[in-house]
């Protein structure tokens, strides 16, 4: 296989995983016993959530999205 490649399944895997990972850990702040949290403050991380996905999916496309932003409630 090429090293290009190689280098691409390797760190895709470990990103992947790592990110999943930490999406199941926002998951678990769904506890009610544990945590109080709004409709608005769920509505604002699946929106920082979809915005950084929709902007990564985009730059394998054509069209070329930037900007990093930091989530805050």
């Amino acid at each position: 296989m090429d090293k290009k490649r190689e280098n691409f399944v390797r760190l895709a895997e470990q990103r992947t995983n790592r990110a999943l990972r930490e999406i199941r850990l926002i998951g678990n702040l769904s506890n009610r016993s544990a945590y109080l949290s709004t409709d608005e403050d769920v509505k604002k991380i699946f929106r920082a959530l979809q915005k950084e996905i929709d902007t990564a999916k985009g730059r394998f496309g054509d069209a070329e999205t930037s900007g990093e932003t930091l989530f805050k409630l």
